[in-house]
């Protein structure tokens, strides 16, 4: 059953993000990885900006996480991650399918170009990488991430996104 976390779910969120972001360890550049990947209060503060988490729960245990932020004009997908034991078996979809029906605006993910995986997984689901000479500013706007992170991530957007982008550049 796919729901909305609770507030005293925060520490079983907090593992989950950090269990399946151990696939970046080594893949993403090495200045860029720390343990944990994600801090508590990273996650407190991702939390207090307005991420709003959904889980996948089965049997009462939570076992994949995705959070949904709306910035303005779009949507943003957030921290989807799903237990290294769990992985596999179709739960990131059916929480990204969820998650979409829950904005109308055009949904955004970010991520870091060497996952590959996540990239691949996005594009199953109908989202296509941004334009190289977009990414920055998009990053720049919807996200709070630092220079370093701009440089070695890409964008990733659905079709709604690229109508309208292709509706604002055909008014200029």
């Amino acid at each position: 059953m796919i729901r909305r976390c609770l507030d005293n779910e925060f520490d079983t969120i907090y593992e989950i993000i950090n269990d399946g972001a151990k696939a970046y360890k080594g893949v993403i550049p090495d200045d860029r990885w720390h343990e944990p990947y994600m801090s508590r209060s990273e996650l407190q503060q991702q939390i207090k900006e307005g991420v709003d988490f959904w889980g996948f729960d089965e049997n009462g245990t939570l076992c994949g996480v995705m959070g949904i932020q709306q910035m303005g004009d779009v949507t943003l997908i957030r921290h989807a991650y799903v237990c290294t034991s769990e992985q596999r078996r179709g739960i990131g979809g059916q929480l990204l399918k969820l998650l979409r029906e829950q904005s109308d605006k055009p949904f955004l993910i970010g991520m870091w170009m060497e996952a590959t995986w996540a990239i691949k997984f996005y594009e199953k689901h109908g989202f296509q990488q941004i334009p190289k000479d977009r990414i920055s500013d998009l990053l720049e706007k919807y996200w709070s991430i630092p220079k370093r992170q701009v440089e070695t991530s890409t964008v990733l957007a659905d079709d709604k996104w690229f109508k309208t982008e292709k509706r604002d550049n055909n008014r200029l």
